[in-house]
């Protein structure tokens, strides 16, 4: 089987299929469209693609192309500690403070903000496709004074020097992954990483009217059913037009979700179900997550 996912080699996603799909094929490709573009076209029967970050919220690309231009399901969320080091050539390692240049995902960036204000005040940056293309690119040009921001992975697979470990401002974050595929698959929920089922939903609001939202939520309320996730993006309609996206801490059953959906769509509301899958918490062993 193969499986494809935000690349190149040694990105954190990278690192989540590793450690879900251990024995399985891996095609990394440069973007996130890129991913669903080779799942559409059957080149890979799964792609695995960032969701949210703890820190700096959710990957509004990887929502905007589930709702907007495919129509592909969830079937598997993956959650993982993110930790980032500064890494230079090994040409530059003795001379890294004289840096001209950091490379790195404009959340990365973000997530070491300061580190990056102690440590290399007044350096600009460059955003890149992810974490590796970033060390990609620092092994492809030892001549430029630059360092990159990445993860250990990244620093192995592009032979560079990691002269700080653990840039990161926050211990404790992490980012959630998704995993699509055209087809229904069953994956291991024996492993200490499954921890549970989540069923995630599309709603549309009908324009004007006062209090729908409060309807939809209670909807959800009087069934007792636990949102772990509420979320609103623009339909791209018009401004203040706005779709909803909702995680429900249960597996899509025969009763209550239906029962939620019917409901809604008497409201006049439009509702589309986006997966209901397992969830898996990976990376445990060395997690820094607060108990």
């Amino acid at each position: 089987m193969k499986i494809g996912f935000l690349g190149p080699k040694a990105t954190f996603t990278d690192i989540a299929v590793r450690e879900m799909f251990p024995k399985e094929e891996t095609v990394p490709y440069a973007t996130i469209p890129d991913c669903f573009d080779a799942l559409i076209e059957d080149e890979i029967e799964m792609a695995v693609v960032p969701l949210e970050n703890a820190l700096e919220g959710s990957v509004n690309i990887t929502l905007d192309y589930l709702v907007h231009e495919v129509d592909l399901p969830i079937i598997a969320e993956l959650t993982s500690p993110i930790r980032q080091h500064f890494m230079v050539h090994p040409d530059n390692k003795d001379s890294w403070k004289k840096t001209e240049r950091i490379y790195s995902h404009s959340h990365a960036i973000a997530q070491c903000h300061k580190f990056l204000h102690k440590e290399l005040k007044g350096i600009p940056y460059t955003n890149t496709t992810s974490t590796a293309a970033a060390a990609q690119f620092i092994k492809e040009h030892p001549d430029v004074k630059a360092g990159a921001i990445a993860n250990e992975l990244a620093a192995e697979e592009y032979g560079l020097s990691i002269v700080r470990k653990d840039v990161h401002d926050v211990h404790y974050n992490h980012t959630r992954f998704i995993v699509l595929s055209k087809n229904e698959r069953q994956l291991n929920e024996d492993g200490s990483a499954f921890k549970g089922y989540k069923t995630t939903v599309m709603i549309t609001l009908p324009s004007d009217r006062a209090g729908a939202l409060h309807q939809v939520l209670s909807a959800f309320a009087w069934r007792r059913l636990n949102l772990s996730k509420i979320e609103s993006r623009p339909m791209k309609t018009g401004l203040g037009n706005y779709f909803f996206i909702i995680d429900i801490d249960m597996k899509q059953d025969d009763v209550l979700i239906p029962g939620v959906v019917a409901e809604l769509e008497a409201l006049e509301c439009k509702v589309k179900i986006l997966g209901s899958y397992p969830f898996y918490q990976l990376g445990i062993e060395t997690s820094k997550l607060p108990i």
